[in-house]
């Protein structure tokens, strides 16, 4: 009996942590979303170089906070507002992220799991230094842009580390084998890597010109044909999802997800397009335009998190048949 209530406890014990490990992971990808649109706050306000030290601000870290008795830190007004803050929530993912991933090494039974927590540890490093590297030589394109483009896919780890962690990810759940020609998995991959290469144009397209210059025509239609494909290919794969596993929340509550954010983001592409045409006319940067922009960055990480989500969880519970892999094998050799 008392060998019972010992397992028991242990057992309720272990679920507790398990949660605990979830939650943390959560909280890790929420902070990342957030350090996005605090990115995206700096550019639309073209703060970027609002101080040339790094990484600290005029030789300090803390804000200037005279009601808490910090009198000489960081002035927060104009531009070193956006950009500070963006330091200090880098700073904060960045310390949250050390915790995942020693919280995953004392918990964590998996040891793929640990050694992405990792890979998100590295990820965080690497994103700081190419912070670091925009400031220090003044907003390259090609580092601005590979910065942009980094921060998606550490958001999409700690994504990741979040679905890996989850209760529903850890149950039970039988196998589903794929009747049809085309694998579902092959089609929700390629709608991620057109996202991911949508990505990189955005990422480019927004720091090629500042507010006050008109957008690069070339790369402005380089995005717009991106936006066609990434509707075609994820689109598709939801829609698919949805007709023949309509009945399976476990695929189908990220597929509708997918979809809402993906029509979102459309709306948004156009109303970026519209405001940012007009910013070259303004004074400033006005908050019309940055508040689309800004709307439109955090929302393509939506579809970009919720598409790895969607095709994660495609891989775990559908199996592609027999004749769909020969189908396939044959179609790639044409």
């Amino acid at each position: 009996m008392v060998s019972v209530i010992g397992n028991w406890k242990l057992e309720i014990g272990n679920e507790l942590m398990n949660k605990g490990v979830h939650r943390f992971a959560l909280l890790v990808a929420c902070a990342t979303f957030f350090l996005i649109i605090a990115g995206a706050l700096v550019t639309s306000h073209d703060a970027g170089l609002a101080t040339a030290d790094w990484p600290l601000t005029e030789g300090r870290f803390l804000p200037k906070v005279e009601s808490l008795g910090i009198s000489s830190g960081v002035n927060m007004v104009g531009n070193l507002f956006w950009e500070h803050g963006h330091r200090m929530v880098a700073t904060t993912v960045g310390l949250l992220t050390i915790g995942l991933a020693v919280f995953l090494f004392w918990k964590e039974k998996r040891s793929w799991v640990k050694k992405l927590g990792l890979v998100a540890l590295a990820g965080v490093v690497a994103q700081g230094l190419l912070g670091g590297l925009t400031v220090k030589l003044m907003l390259p394109l090609v580092v601005s842009a590979a910065h942009a483009t980094l921060a998606q896919l550490f958001f999409c780890t700690t994504v990741s580390l979040a679905v890996f962690t989850s209760s529903s990810w850890n149950q039970d759940r039988p196998l589903i084998e794929e009747s049809r020609s085309l694998p579902l998995r092959y089609l929700c991959v390629a709608a991620a890597v057109a996202i991911f290469l949508q990505l990189i144009i955005g990422a480019t397209l927004r720091h090629s010109a500042t507010w006050d210059k008109p957008l690069p025509t070339d790369l402005l239609l380089t995005h717009i044909g991106g936006a066609v494909a990434v509707t075609l290919l994820l689109g598709s794969a939801a829609l698919m999802i949805l007709r023949r596993y309509g009945s399976e929340a476990f695929l189908a509550r990220p597929a509708k997800i997918a979809l809402s954010l993906l029509a979102l983001q459309l709306l948004l592409g156009v109303a970026a397009y519209i405001t940012r045409v007009a910013s070259p006319n303004d004074p400033q940067p006005l908050n019309p335009m940055v508040a689309v922009t800004v709307a439109h960055v955090a929302c393509g990480a939506l579809v970009f998190a919720t598409t790895i989500v969607l095709t994660l969880r495609v891989f775990k519970v559908l199996r592609p048949s027999e004749q769909a892999l020969k189908f396939s094998a044959a179609t790639q050799r044409g």
